[in-house]
């Protein structure tokens, strides 16, 4: 009996996933050392990188609804090459508007890659929803985890000005993605919404359990986000090299990654509500023990830092998959709400946090962003959860 090419395409997914995310990933560790070359503080550098989660992810729900109504690969295709050429071109840039430029366009890439990709993965998914949706994510957040020390390697053993090498390295990934993702056939497409996009966004906006979980994903974005972004500062002023800095972002990010992946393990033992619980309420506790921690304890400091993204994590998929199970005809645009939109709205108030963390101490402001996630697990009784 030949095997049907799904069989695999949620694995090319996970490998396209990778490589984007990767990608997307190269700025934080260097962005202190691009910003001392062109001239530009910590606010300014904030502000243009959360103009990058502002492009790459608060977009994410309006291509997912255009993705959700054509079906076709394009998407994914055009979103791997954006985000694999102008990102590394980020490194060559001379001036602010040439850095925003390539920010921009790379991270429209990434805005474009994801709501299709994952929208791609349910229905190529016949069984194990939650195991394929945890491979697929937990690829990308490894995927991210590489990207920090690519850019970091680069930067410390050859120079800013190198990263477009990288650019041939992304091509040929997407090629090879393009070919080996099939097409979806005229049985297997699911009827696309007739409704006009507003009509969509309004479906979705007043559903209650997607609500709840699209709150849970701007928590969680929130905690990641201001410690990727404000800390390789801190470690800059501190004197850390670029590799030191790309290491431990690396940690971070691979440490969530492996979160992702073994969620479906966790879920079974601990239950679906539990891992929100806490993912959610122990964020406090891990970022207080890393403020206190990091100048007497570097190293303590570290390991909790790596631990946090794990447990932050654990519950990514989980919630990916109750929102699409909640809404199923709008399998993309659920994904750029909770994989995009959500982090584009904490790169919103990132753009205030860098400015913030400049006259008031980047450690003040980790110490409150990890309180406000478990107010917000409050929310999480109102969930209407099968649990396994």
């Amino acid at each position: 009996m030949k095997k049907s090419p799904y069989n695999k395409a949620v694995k090319w997914l996970s490998a396209a996933h990778f490589t984007t995310d990767a990608y997307s990933g190269f700025l934080h560790p260097v962005m202190p050392f691009i910003a001392a070359k062109i001239g530009i503080s910590m606010g300014v550098a904030a502000l243009l990188m959360s103009l990058s989660q502002l492009f790459s992810q608060l977009l994410q729900p309006i291509f997912g609804f255009f993705a959700d109504n054509i079906a076709k690969r394009s998407f994914i295709f055009w979103g791997v090459v954006f985000a694999t050429v102008f990102f590394p071109l980020t490194g060559i840039a001379h001036n602010v508007y040439t850095l925003g430029l390539f920010i921009i366009l790379g991270s429209l890439g990434v805005s474009v890659f994801h709501p299709q990709s994952i929208g791609f993965v349910i229905r190529f998914t016949r069984k194990d929803f939650t195991k394929n949706m945890g491979l697929f994510l937990s690829l990308g957040s490894i995927g991210y985890s590489f990207g920090p020390l690519l850019s970091a390697a680069i930067t410390q053993y050859l120079s800013l000005e190198k990263m477009p090498l990288l650019i041939l390295v992304g091509i040929v990934l997407a090629l090879l993605m393009f070919v080996c993702v099939p097409k979806i056939s005229d049985r297997d497409k699911i009827e696309s919404s007739k409704k006009d996009i507003v009509a969509v966004f309004k479906t979705i906006l007043t559903n209650k359990q997607v609500l709840i979980l699209i709150l849970i994903s701007i928590m969680k974005a929130l905690i990641s986000s201001s410690c990727t972004i404000l800390l390789p500062f801190l470690w800059k002023a501190n004197g850390h090299d670029p590799m030191y800095i790309g290491m431990a972002l690396f940690w971070f990010m691979f440490a969530g990654g492996i979160g992702s992946l073994v969620s479906p393990k966790v879920e079974e033992i601990v239950g679906t509500r539990k891992i929100i619980y806490i993912s959610m309420l122990s964020m406090p506790v891990l970022m207080c023990i890393f403020v206190f921690f990091n100048a007497k304890f570097p190293i303590l400091a570290l390991i909790d830092f790596v631990l946090m993204a794990f447990i932050l994590m654990l519950a990514t998929p989980i919630t990916m998959v109750l929102a699409q199970k909640e809404l199923p005809q709008y399998k993309s645009i659920i994904g750029g709400f909770l994989n995009g939109f959500c982090w584009g709205v904490v790169g919103v108030l990132l753009s205030g946090m860098g400015f913030m963390a400049q006259k008031f101490g980047i450690l003040q402001m980790l110490f409150i962003a990890g309180f406000i996630p478990a107010f917000s697990a409050y929310f999480v009784k109102y969930l209407n959860i099968e649990e396994k």
